[in-house]
């Protein structure tokens, strides 16, 4: 949770998952997914680098984030408004689809870029 941001930025993050949706109030120097774990949401995750694509989520509408620390992330990733949650921090409140490891790495195969598994 290095910090790159205003710690005192906070932003709406609104987490939909299969199991309902979640607000969380997320500090801009937090990932998505350390701020959704502190306030008991649990999502999926493994390398917690931004590279294996288990945390996947697709962002919905418009909104902006950090994903910088991620180890694996492409510009058409974030065309296509792919997000790597244990590596992204949010720039404005976000709606974000959670679970979508499936899509991403289907779009990243389509592209020829690399789709790892856990």
């Amino acid at each position: 949770m290095a910090s790159r941001a205003t710690p005192s930025a906070f932003y709406a993050v609104t987490l939909l998952m299969p199991t309902g949706e979640h607000t969380i109030l997320n500090p801009s120097d937090w990932y998505v997914w350390d701020a959704a774990q502190a306030a008991g949401v649990i999502l999926p995750a493994r390398c917690h680098q931004g590279h294996c694509l288990t945390c996947a989520g697709q962002i919905v509408g418009s909104g902006d984030f950090d994903q910088v620390d991620s180890r694996g992330y492409f510009p058409v990733d974030r065309e296509a408004q792919f997000i790597l949650l244990c590596t992204a921090r949010p720039r404005s409140d976000l709606r974000i689809y959670t679970h979508r490891q499936q899509e991403m790495r289907i779009h990243r195969m389509s592209r020829g870029l690399p789709a790892p598994y856990a």
